[in-house]
């Protein structure tokens, strides 16, 4: 009969700090301690420059940057803002500008 008792007030504390944490993890997360801030992020590129188009590519984003100097595709980390890669874009020998 004692181990009985042992184990109900045992098996009382588990339920009791179980149920604690489970309270403090939903605290967490509808505060939003755990989530990754915001980034802002300039990127250092000439004057005159327009973001033309924008694609998810793999775990990257590929802005299509134009204007300021020849068009490029820059790759972004979208989760730290830095700048993973440059792709500068020519135009074919002989072909016509479309502007």
């Amino acid at each position: 009969m004692r181990a009985l008792k042992i184990l109900t007030v045992a098996m009382g504390v588990a339920i009791i700090v179980a149920t604690a944490a489970l309270g403090v993890l939903i605290a967490r997360r509808l505060s939003g301690a755990g989530a990754a801030p915001p980034f802002a992020r300039a990127l250092a590129e000439p004057d005159g420059t327009r973001l033309t188009a924008l694609a998810g590519a793999g775990d990257r984003l590929a802005l299509w940057l134009q204007g300021g100097g020849a068009d490029r595709i820059v790759l972004v980390d979208p989760h730290t803002g830095a700048v993973t890669g440059r792709v500068a874009l020519s135009a074919a020998p002989g072909a016509v500008p479309s502007r």
